[in-house]
């Protein structure tokens, strides 16, 4: 099921992938930013690293790699990335994901 209607029309960020690869919506407060992804086609994430991150798979399958070890993560799985912790991984099509950030401007958000 896709995220309803008012998720969906929430401001999107800059990413760097296609956006016939990915689609974002975004909440951002001083605190954090929390992202819903929407993977329209499978994906390569390099590895990568910034502040906390913390996620939960919606729908789909996301393979991560963190901090050297791999796990594959399905609907209803979350994960928690520590700081500075190097992550990567593949990413099905059809995976939906919230990513909550713990630096509220880790992505920028499109006018």
């Amino acid at each position: 099921m896709p995220f309803p209607d008012f998720i969906k029309e929430l401001p999107s960020i800059d990413v760097p992938f296609p956006e016939d690869v990915v689609q974002t919506a975004v909440v951002r407060s001083d605190e954090g930013l929390v992202a819903f992804f929407t993977f329209l086609k499978d994906m390569e994430l390099p590895p990568h690293s910034h502040g906390p991150q913390w996620g939960t798979v919606v729908e789909g399958e996301i393979e991560l790699t963190i901090g050297g070890e791999t796990r594959t993560y399905k609907a209803g799985d979350s994960y928690n990335i520590p700081a500075g912790v190097v992550h990567g991984g593949r990413i099905k099509s059809g995976t939906r994901a919230i990513d909550v950030f713990a630096e509220a401007d880790r992505y920028t958000i499109k006018k």
